[in-house]
């Protein structure tokens, strides 16, 4: 079984940077595809950025795309999303999540299997 636990949620100025971390544990880490998605308050969880086990191929969502960047270290079981540039819209929880998602399916939560607690970020404007 694979237990996530994000970090490096907080508080931040708009234009400002954060760096989110996933701790993975259990087996199987380098099997799966990894992604993030966010909930803000009132809305349905979306996705945020997802790399792809077969390839390693990274997608963005459309709001994020040039400012947060996605990346997977095996060797720690880690999974990290970069986010610079921040806006106020982009204040949400955020949530990593490890699965096996076909293509079609990967900018769902339809195949991620495991998900985090998730870790509030907040923007202010």
């Amino acid at each position: 079984q694979l237990q996530l636990v994000e970090s490096g949620g907080g508080l931040v100025q708009a234009g400002g940077s954060l760096r989110l971390a996933c701790a993975a544990s259990g087996d199987n880490f380098a099997t799966y595809s990894l992604a993030w998605f966010r909930q803000a308050p009132g809305k349905e969880r979306e996705f945020v950025a997802a790399k792809r086990l077969s390839g390693g191929t990274t997608y963005y969502a459309d709001s994020v795309k040039g400012r947060f960047s996605i990346s997977r270290d095996n060797a720690k079981n880690a999974l990290y999303l970069q986010m610079n540039s921040l806006k106020y819209e982009d204040t949400a929880v955020y949530y990593c999540a490890a699965g096996r998602p076909i293509l079609s399916s990967i900018r769902t939560t339809r195949g991620w299997t495991h998900w985090g607690p998730g870790t509030q970020i907040t923007v202010s404007s």
